[in-house]
């Protein structure tokens, strides 16, 4: 199975980043935007790529544009933006990977060292800790994985 890296970026900053396009028509100037948000050019273009994976935005020349996807997430109320952004992540990869280890396990739990192992494996390049970060953050916020700090476990929420 191949898996594609995700960026280190969590929800709330791709979400600020449709919310930002959204108040300037929609598309805006990578640049300008890097300037406008007072951001560093690599992180914004880190935020970027994420939101990109998700088809939240596409990148025609030097400009970010939310796409016919991303309008629907930013028009939704927080559930239908949840189950919209679960949908998207699901088809990455990455969380296809980690959605088959929880769906094999014998109680729909793996914990952070079986997931590390697995991130290596697949992942060789990649900070297992960042992939780690951003499964938790993406997961639970589109309530497709849930976390227990107590065990460090990711488990399947609810029917996924």
């Amino acid at each position: 199975m191949h898996v594609d890296p995700v960026p280190p970026v969590t929800t709330s900053k791709m979400m600020g980043l449709l919310e930002f396009l959204d108040d300037v028509g929609g598309r805006e100037e990578v640049f300008r935007l890097a300037r406008e948000t007072n951001s560093e050019f690599g992180e914004i273009l880190m935020v970027i790529k994420a939101a990109e994976l998700l088809d939240l935005v596409v990148t025609p020349g030097g400009d970010v544009a939310v796409t016919p996807t991303g309008a629907k997430v930013l028009r939704g109320d927080v559930n239908t933006r949840k189950r919209q952004l679960k949908e998207q992540i699901k088809r990455l990869p990455l969380f296809q990977l980690v959605l088959r280890i929880l769906k094999s396990s014998e109680n729909g739990r793996a914990d952070r060292e079986s997931l590390f192992e697995a991130f290596r494996h697949h992942l060789p390049a990649e900070k297992p800790e960042s992939l780690w970060e951003t499964v938790i953050d993406w997961g639970r916020y589109s309530e497709l994985l849930g976390y227990s700090r107590d065990d460090e476990e990711l488990y399947l929420d609810q029917e996924n």
